[in-house]
């Protein structure tokens, strides 16, 4: 059970937009790049989000190159979740190897900083702020074991292989 609050953003958030081009140079200081995480959506996000926090946003989160980076300096910014009406597919991926849950619901009815709890297990989402329960559906067992452990890689470094 996660519990954080919401920072709403729009429609067709590109990986340019979560990881500006101009901090390119960064890539090789991951904690310094993160400090930069969605700047050119909402230059004061990185400023305000405190660790269990959620990003909630419209269609196509995530649209655009297939920086790896994007998703890990969401994360290390103390994001918890992404919630979307879709993400892009390649974001996605990354999202679930780096350990970052990517939940796919109608986020009409969240508000810019209202609180939530997410449970990923029943694939549930309450706005206690407003009383509104969301569904997101059955992440299938296999992803949640590496959300858990934190990403594939630490799945991999645990498990050894990936026990379907």
């Amino acid at each position: 059970m996660f519990k954080g609050r919401a920072f709403k953003f729009g429609d067709g958030i590109s990986t340019d937009q979560i990881i500006p081009g101009r901090f390119a140079h960064l890539r090789s200081n991951l904690p310094e790049l993160a400090k930069h995480a969605m700047e050119d959506a909402d230059p004061s996000f990185v400023s305000r989000v405190k660790p269990g926090d959620f990003i909630v946003a419209g269609a196509n989160f995530g649209l655009g190159s297939s920086r790896e980076h994007a998703p890990l300096v969401i994360k290390m910014a103390g994001v918890k979740a992404i919630l979307a009406k879709s993400v892009a597919r390649i974001f996605f991926r990354n999202a679930i190897n780096l350990g970052l849950p990517v939940l796919i619901c109608d986020t009409d009815k969240i508000n810019d900083g209202d609180e939530l709890e997410i449970d990923l297990e029943a694939g549930s989402i309450l706005d206690i702020t407003n009383g509104v329960k969301l569904g997101f559906g059955k992440i299938p067992e296999i992803m949640l074991r590496i959300l858990d452990d934190g990403g594939l890689l630490a799945y991999l470094e645990k498990h050894g292989d990936l026990k379907l």
